[in-house]
Parts: structure tokens; C-alpha cells; sequence
């Protein structure tokens, strides 16, 4: 009896729901109305009314196909939402667009070529909505007999029943196997319940239960959903439709282990041959109308990182019939293109930008910056007066809307030290002591300049460089002489 309670014990276990805070999880959408107009405040965004008007514009050509292969630039100061917006396209596109988003620098750690891993970035944001019929029974089930096996193992076998099942206009018995009735036994399908069977693959999928059985004294759960009786005949021709992306397609191809490298996560570098061949299959596909293309977005975060030999393979793609849109974002004015000695407006070639439609984005007003304050307050779960939330906002304008944000939790947890679920003025103060921002920590390394490193580079630099000077005076004057 101890040993059964114990193991009862070990079997239950508690199902705690983890839950991660991230910098954009309050987004929603790009808070637009029907008309593509940016609300003021809606979905989690904030401000940015032109940013997330043209965003909305982008996003509605996508939803129409008409954007496929163009690029877009998030232009603006650091903090300005620029990871908002695109977050905010994301969810307005909704889970059938695929999305995929990468950082500038990302593509130089990965262990194969650049190129290779923009491809399948590229290949990664273009989905195929591919069609096939498939043959279902849809019907009620009227009567399930399980004809048990023998005991004697002489004597045993498998197990084997009928199923009848009907429809509104006809009745039909059906003869079960072993593997049928384990499905039947999975899905816990009882007399009254209607169903659907792929007869491919055997699959069952329980619908709901007949309207006739709704008033049974048997006990009924609350969830328990009613559907009417089917009509017509048993058997019935259903089209399934399935989303993929390219890049699946190539690694279930490229690879003998098929789907399951999937889930490995290592598909290394997949041969242009493989590629060639799924483009002329989706290619037939989309001629006899079994599939469709899905132009998806690609959102490439520090898009300056990148160098010289990225964005020339980026032009070149972009002229791709299967190019998805590609959305960029920076904060970098006129500085150098990686990989070469010339400068260029964001770091980007010039026969790029041409390619591209501009978004820019502006700082936030103080008013814009509470309201922010105080959506990541209500996502952070954190409690906090008025008056710390003012001294919060001006700190923002100050200093930058990143920092202060960060000092929400901080301050959250100085409250709760004392035993007090509301933040006050003073665990701001307490930790805006405690935690520097960028403006304090130059000012203080410019008072402690020659207790680093960098100090002491200089000194050392300026003392070769005189020394050297010291060297050529006197190489000078020997020839002088």
C-alpha cells in the first residue's frame, strides 16, 4: 500500500508556467485602425505615428503580394522603436506569414559561409501553402465492439471490433484492426460522438458530440462541445491545406535522416543543386495549382554589420522571383562600409539605398515616453506612483528611454526589500545611485581618465611618437654635419 502511494506521489507533478518578460513583449500589433491610420496609443505601441503608418502601408502590400522582392530601411536614433515597428509587422501579419528575424552580426558566427547563411535566411522567409485532397469519413458513431482476446497465451491474438458509424442519410459497419482500435482507445471516442477519419493514415479526430446526446443524464463537462449529425454520404473528398518554408524543403531533402534533422538543429551548408530542383518542383506545383507562393519578411537587425560582400550578394537576391521583403533597420549615420575605406549614408552602399524605401523614426516626446513607462510597468507587473513615474520620464529625456526602462525591475525589487509593493521616488533615487547611465559613466571616465587602460595606450603612444621624433632630429642633424 506504501509503495503504491509513493509512487502515485512521484508520478504527480507540478506544472509551473513559466513566463520570460522580453524588451518588445507588450507589443501587439502596429496599433493601426481599417483605414491604416496609426491610433495614438493601441496594441502596445506608442508615438511613431508616420513610422507606423508607412509600416502599415508595407505590411498591407505584403498581405496583397505586391512587395515581394523590395527592401525596406528603419532608419533612426537608438531607442527610437525601430525593433518595435518590425515586431509590430510581425504580429499584424499574423502566424501563416513566415517571419524571420536575424542580427547584422549573426551571419559571421555561424560555422558556414555568409552567403550560405543569408540563403537560408532567405529561404527561411518564404513559405509554400501547398493543397492536397484527401479522402475523410465524417459521421457519428452509432456502436463500437471490441472483441477481446483470449487469456490463454496459446491461444491469444490480436484484438479486432466494428465500428458503425452514421450519417443523416446512410449507416455503415466498419471492420477494426489493432492499430485502429488503439486510435479509437487514444482519443477516448464513445457512442454519441461524431468524428473524422483520414483514410491515408488513419488518423481520428473527434469533432464534438451529436446534438441528439445533448440531453443524456449522463455528466456532461462544461467544455463539451455539440455538432450536428453529418449529411450526405460517409466517405467525403476534404482539401488540406499546409504551410511550409523553403528552407524545411531543402533540409528534408538535402539530408537521409529526412524531417528529423528538423529538430537536430545542425542542417550545415545545403548544395545549390537540391535548391534548384525544390524551385523547379514548387515551380510545378504552383502550375497545376497544388501550391502558392507565401512572400514572407526577413528582418535584419544592425543591418550595418554587414559587409561589402553581404550587400552585394543582397542586391543580387533581391532581384529573385522567390525574394521575400526584406526589412533592414540601423542607427548609424555617414560612417564606413564594412569591409572598405568609403563612407556611405547608415554604412550601406549607395546602390542599396536606391533599392530601398526609407523609414525614418523621431525621439519620443516626454508625454510619449510616460505612456511607455507605463505600458512596461503593467507588462513588468510592477506598481508605481505618479510622482515616480514623472521623475522616470524626465530622467528618459535626460538620459535614454533604455536605461530608464531598466530601472523598473531594480526598482520593483528595492520596494519589495522593504516590504512594499508600490515604487516610490525614493527606490528611484536609490537605484538611479546604484546603476550609472551612459552620460555619468563618460563624465566619470573622463575624471578618472589615467586610472585605465586606454589612458595609459595613449601615454605610451605619444612617448614612441616622441621618440621616433627624437630619432629622425638626430638623423637629421648627423647629416647635416
Amino acid at each position: 500500500m506504501a509503495t503504491a502511494e509513493t509512487k502515485t506521489k512521484a508520478e504527480v507533478r507540478d506544472v509551473t508556467r513559466i513566463e520570460r518578460i522580453g524588451a518588445h513583449s507588450h507589443i501587439r500589433g502596429l496599433g493601426l485602425d481599417d483605414g491604416l491610420e496609426a491610433r495614438t496609443q493601441s496594441q502596445g505601441m506608442v508615438g511613431q505615428m508616420a513610422a507606423r503608418r508607412a509600416a502599415g502601408v508595407v505590411t498591407q502590400m505584403i498581405k496583397e503580394g505586391k512587395i515581394a522582392g523590395r527592401c525596406i530601411l528603419l532608419a533612426g536614433a537608438p531607442g527610437s522603436g525601430k525593433t518595435a515597428i518590425a515586431m509590430g509587422m510581425a504580429q499584424a501579419l499574423g502566424p501563416e506569414t513566415p517571419f524571420t528575424m536575424i542580427a547584422g552580426s549573426e551571419i559571421f558566427s555561424l560555422e558556414m559561409s555568409k552567403t550560405e547563411a543569408l540563403t537560408q535566411a532567405f529561404r527561411r522567409s518564404i513559405g509554400v501553402r501547398i493543397k492536397e485532397e484527401s479522402e475523410i469519413i465524417e459521421a457519428e458513431v452509432v456502436e463500437i465492439n471490441v472483441e477481446r482476446p483470449s487469456t490463454n497465451p496459446t491461444q491469444a491474438k490480436a484484438k479486432t471490433g466494428t465500428l458503425v458509424l452514421k450519417t443523416s442519410d446512410m449507416e455503415s459497419t466498419f471492420d477494426l484492426g489493432q492499430k485502429m482500435i488503439e486510435n479509437l482507445q487514444k482519443e477516448k471516442v464513445t457512442v454519441g460522438d461524431v468524428i473524422t477519419i483520414d483514410k491515408a493514415s488513419g488518423r481520428i479526430n473527434k469533432l464534438g458530440r451529436s446534438f441528439i446526446h445533448s440531453k443524456d443524464f449522463d455528466a456532461q463537462s462544461q467544455t463539451t462541445r455539440f455538432v450536428p449529425c453529418p449529411e450526405g454520404e460517409l466517405t467525403k473528398r476534404k482539401e488540406m491545406v499546409n504551410t511550409v518554408t523553403l528552407h524545411e524543403i531543402d533540409v528534408i531533402n538535402s539530408r537521409p535522416q529526412g524531417y528529423l534533422v528538423l529538430f537536430a538543429g545542425d542542417t550545415g551548408e545545403i548544395k545549390q543543386e537540391v535548391r534548384d530542383q525544390i524551385d523547379n518542383r514548387v515551380a510545378e506545383w504552383r502550375e497545376e495549382g497544388k501550391g502558392e507562393i507565401v512572400p514572407g519578411v526577413l528582418f535584419i537587425d544592425e543591418v550595418h554589420m554587414l559587409d561589402i560582400e553581404c550587400f552585394s550578394w543582397l542586391n543580387r537576391a533581391l532581384e529573385h522571383p522567390l525574394a521575400p521583403v526584406v526589412v533592414m533597420a540601423t542607427n548609424r549615420g555617414i560612417s564606413k562600409i564594412r569591409g572598405t575605406d568609403y563612407r556611405s549614408p547608415h554604412g550601406i552602399p549607395i546602390d542599396l539605398l536606391d533599392r530601398m524605401i526609407i523609414i525614418t523614426t523621431s525621439p519620443y516626446t516626454p508625454a510619449e515616453l510616460k505612456k511607455i513607462i507605463a505600458i512596461r510597468c503593467e507588462e513588468e507587473d510592477v506598481e508605481m506612483d505618479e510622482e515616480a513615474m514623472t521623475m522616470l520620464t524626465g530622467m528618459g529625456t535626460k538620459s535614454s528611454l533604455r536605461y530608464v526602462l531598466q530601472l523598473i525591475t531594480t526598482a520593483h525589487l528595492v520596494a519589495q526589500k522593504r516590504k512594499s509593493s508600490l515604487v516610490t521616488i525614493a527606490d528611484i533615487k536609490k537605484v538611479y545611485h546604484l546603476f550609472v547611465d551612459l552620460k555619468r559613466s563618460t563624465e566619470f571616465l573622463k575624471e578618472h581618465e589615467q586610472e585605465y587602460m586606454f589612458a595609459a595606450e595613449e601615454q605610451n603612444m605619444n612617448l614612441d611618437s616622441m621618440v621616433r621624433s627624437k630619432g629622425d632630429n638626430e638623423a637629421r642633424g648627423q647629416d647635416v654635419d
